[in-house]
């Protein structure tokens, strides 16, 4: 924590506001998700768990692994969760209130994989990708089910009037994405759209998270209304994303932290920050950076990150 706290205090053009003192490991407490060795069982069933606190965890036991547990499923109810932590909308609104009283871009979402992770929570990967290549009939009634209850969550987020709606889902894989482009456009595609119109028609910009190699799926992301794309780095190539992105959306670039932030050095950081930014930048903007450090990536790593995105983000 002290290593950390010097970073925070060393960039406060990234970190406005922090004050020394603002980390402190006594307050650090982690969703039940997120401690580890305690599993933890989401609204819909699953049951979720993690090696390493704070590490996101992984699904142990599928609520729908066998079709015999269908007649059984119940979707949660959108008044008081979003699927994987209760929410209190009555807190969300005075929330969205003083940020809107202050001046403050106004950001809710769906929770994260509300759509294709959600049927592979249930169903089990392999399972599910049988599911589509098998033309399995339940599958498009467990589809509506999820999408229904996303649809729920929608409308209670619209009833916000939020500036920035986010739909984040990971997609892909290291090489390729987790579902064929075929399967994409059949099974995930229509809900996407679905969920995202009512944002389009009151002019609320949309945020799609992606992590993995999706470029196979940037066209269909692109129709599916997302304003800005937050994508990887390494695994979906800068000179890809150029040619497939830029000036058409807004980039969030999200900084690899497998590889070069954990093990490179300071020259390489350097490079790895200032390459995307000379490629995809534009006068007018439309790109932006994010870096989450992973353990066990030394302190002097996540400063030479900071430290880069002041340089070529902040010059002079």
């Amino acid at each position: 924590p002290a290593e950390i706290e010097a970073i925070l205090l060393d960039h406060p053009r990234l970190f406005p506001g922090f004050r020394k003192g603002d980390v402190d490991p006594a307050r650090i407490v982690f969703p039940p998700e997120l401690r580890a060795n305690q599993p933890y069982t989401d609204g819909w069933g699953c049951v979720w768990e993690t090696p390493r606190d704070g590490m996101y965890p992984a699904v142990i036991r599928h609520a729908l692994a066998s079709w015999e547990a269908w007649p059984a499923l119940r979707p949660p109810n959108p008044a008081n969760g979003d699927g994987m932590h209760p929410l209190d909308w009555t807190a969300i609104a005075a929330s969205v209130a003083a940020a809107r009283r202050d001046g403050h871009l106004v950001w809710l979402s769906l929770p994260h994989g509300h759509t294709f992770l959600r049927l592979q929570d249930l169903r089990g990967y392999q399972n599910l990708v049988f599911d589509m290549a098998d033309d399995e009939p339940r599958l498009a009634e467990l589809i509506a089910m999820v999408e229904g209850f996303n649809a729920a969550l929608m409308g209670r987020i619209l009833d916000l009037q939020p500036d920035v709606v986010g739909i984040p889902e990971d997609l892909g894989m290291q090489h390729t994405p987790m579902l064929s482009p075929a399967q994409f456009r059949r099974y995930i595609k229509p809900s996407y759209q679905r969920l995202t119109e009512p944002c389009r028609r009151a002019g609320i910009l949309i945020h799609e998270h992606c992590d993995g190699c999706v470029m196979d799926l940037a066209e269909d992301l692109v129709e599916c209304g997302g304003n800005v794309l937050n994508l990887q780095d390494r695994v979906n190539g800068l000179d890809n994303i150029r040619r497939a992105l830029k000036g058409r959306v807004a980039i969030d670039l999200d900084i690899d932290r497998q590889h070069v932030t954990m093990h490179g050095s300071a020259r390489d950081i350097d490079d790895l920050i200032r390459e995307p930014v000379e490629k995809l930048a534009t006068p007018a903007g439309g790109l932006s950076l994010m870096y989450h450090a992973w353990y066990p990536t030394p302190a002097r790593n996540i400063a030479a990150v900071c430290t880069a995105i002041e340089r070529y983000c902040f010059p002079r």
